[in-house]
């Protein structure tokens, strides 16, 4: 006998469309800080550490006579100051192979590819991991804590989606109904006995009659 399956262990149900339209905006929202990444990695790769530099104080010049003080305008001084060779090679590497993968993978799970799903998830994850150190090791940053509870929202949905995509996909096979007990088919219904086969064979004598006219045995002839 088969049972139906509980919803703990179930297919996950399809996303709402609220949940939906979410899923599809965070999708978008990623793949544009991909695309950033790709330019900021073409940035670092074909521009000296000078040339940076040069191009951090032109755009944050107008800020600091504003505020002299401006915490994102200092920091990014700071960084552009101490850039060499190296680190805009491997700040160039990083941007580059992150960007394009966020880009690569966003567009196909976009376009209903069922094997992406994991890999963007395995993705996500892996920028969640780095993050998390980042932020407990290293230094918090409100604005990286920000993106790790966006990144894990959107592993959440992309869960959601992967499971309900791939219950419509790969639907499980049909209950195959239990043999029966009879072979050729249903039983024949039995004949029910006389409730006293005294009386059957009393009844059944007085029926009959000898063929000359006489009473059969065990019948009385009418008038004696």
């Amino acid at each position: 006998m088969t049972t139906a399956p509980s919803p703990a262990h179930g297919p996950a149900e399809p996303l709402s469309p609220a949940l939906d339209k979410t899923f599809k905006i965070g999708l978008v929202l990623k793949g544009l800080d991909g695309v950033l990444e790709v330019v900021g990695g073409l940035v670092l790769l074909f521009l000296t550490p000078q040339a940076i530099e040069h191009v951090v104080r032109m755009l944050t010049a107008h800020e600091l006579s504003e505020d002299p003080h401006d915490v994102v305008a200092r920091y990014l001084l700071h960084t552009a100051g101490h850039l060499n060779h190296g680190t805009t090679l491997f700040g160039a590497i990083y941007l580059l192979s992150h960007g394009a993968a966020k880009i690569v993978l966003v567009a196909l799970v976009l376009k209903d590819k069922l094997w992406a799903y994991p890999w963007l998830i395995g993705l996500l994850l892996a920028f969640i991991g780095y993050q998390l150190y980042q932020i407990i090791a290293v230094h918090f940053s409100l604005g990286l804590t920000a993106l790790t509870v966006f990144d894990a929202a959107l592993v959440w949905l992309t869960w959601r989606e992967y499971r309900s995509k791939r219950a419509r996909a790969h639907p499980p096979p049909a209950p195959v109904p239990a043999p029966s007990p009879f072979p050729n088919g249903a039983p024949r219904p039995r004949a029910r006995p006389a409730p006293d086969g005294r009386a059957r064979s009393a009844l059944d004598g007085q029926a009959r009659s000898a063929p000359d006219g006489r009473a059969g045995p065990g019948t009385t002839a009418p008038g004696q």
